[in-house]
């Protein structure tokens, strides 16, 4: 059987906390997704925008102009997100990143940038969010789109997973200090439709404005060890939260979102 990374993918990933891993689904299944995604943001019909108020705060991001589509828990929407959840091409690369083989689903989340105003996002990790025992919370950003730099690509810092949770400000939500992190100093990780990239949730990450004429369509799966648990209350629990995606949970726990043994 043909393992889904090479050594040297593998040590890439631990040495940079990132790996982008090319053609993980086909164009032709890139396009399809990036319609169901489309079309699931016009069923929403939602005037909410997931623009980070710490994003209007950085000087030089247009506050009045920005915008950002998003829907959580996709695969309750659309079978074709479970079935991409599930997907062993996804849930292989992810078990070699995770060292083992057991995944488990922490949430999805749809993002579309609009073309000219698709908001930024500045640097952070996404442990503040999520925090866990043992840190194998790791995230995977299907592009459904190309994802040059001008379409707001996502930018990371490589090693930065090396310092562990480092204090983040809390400003609409949680960031690092942006005049320490700049986004601009954070290598660019740009993408193409089909493209999956991988990273820690202690990985420092975030991306541009779309200043292009394009959306940029991208879909988020954040996953974890089975074995490793939640350490705080804060957005720990979201629908679907749980799910194996691979292998099995050995420790048999409930599934209405506590932590008792069966």
């Amino acid at each position: 059987m043909t393992e889904p990374l090479s050594p040297d993918d593998l040590a890439t990933y631990h040495e940079n906390g990132f790996l982008l891993v090319k053609n993980l689904i086909s164009k032709q299944e890139a396009r399809a997704m990036r319609e169901e995604c489309h079309a699931l943001a016009a069923r929403l019909n939602s005037d909410v925008d997931a623009t980070w108020a710490s994003a209007r705060a950085i000087a030089g991001t247009p506050a009045a102009r920005t915008a950002l589509k998003h829907a959580h828990d996709t695969q309750f929407h659309s079978a074709a997100f479970a079935r991409l959840l599930v997907d062993p091409r996804f849930t292989d690369v992810a078990a070699a990143l995770l060292g083992g083989p057991n995944v488990q689903l922490h949430h999805t989340k749809m993002f579309i940038k609009p073309p000219e105003t698709g908001s930024p996002f500045p640097l952070h990790q996404d442990h503040p969010f999520f925090p866990h025992a043992k840190h194998t919370v790791a995230a995977a950003v299907f592009h459904f789109d190309d994802a040059p730099e001008e379409n707001g690509c996502i930018r990371a810092v490589p090693g930065s997973h090396r310092n562990g949770p480092l204090p983040h400000i809390e400003g609409g939500s949680w960031h690092l200090p942006p005049d320490t992190w700049r986004i601009q100093d954070a290598q660019a990780c740009p993408a193409e439709a089909g493209d999956v990239l991988f990273f820690t949730y202690l990985t420092v990450h975030g991306s541009g404005l779309n200043t292009s004429s394009e959306a940029r369509t991208t879909w988020l799966v954040q996953f974890r060890d089975p074995q490793d648990r939640p350490t705080a209350d804060e957005h720990t629990w979201s629908l679907g939260q749980g799910m194996m995606l691979r292998g099995i949970d050995p420790s048999a726990r409930r599934t209405d979102g506590t932590d008792e043994p069966r």
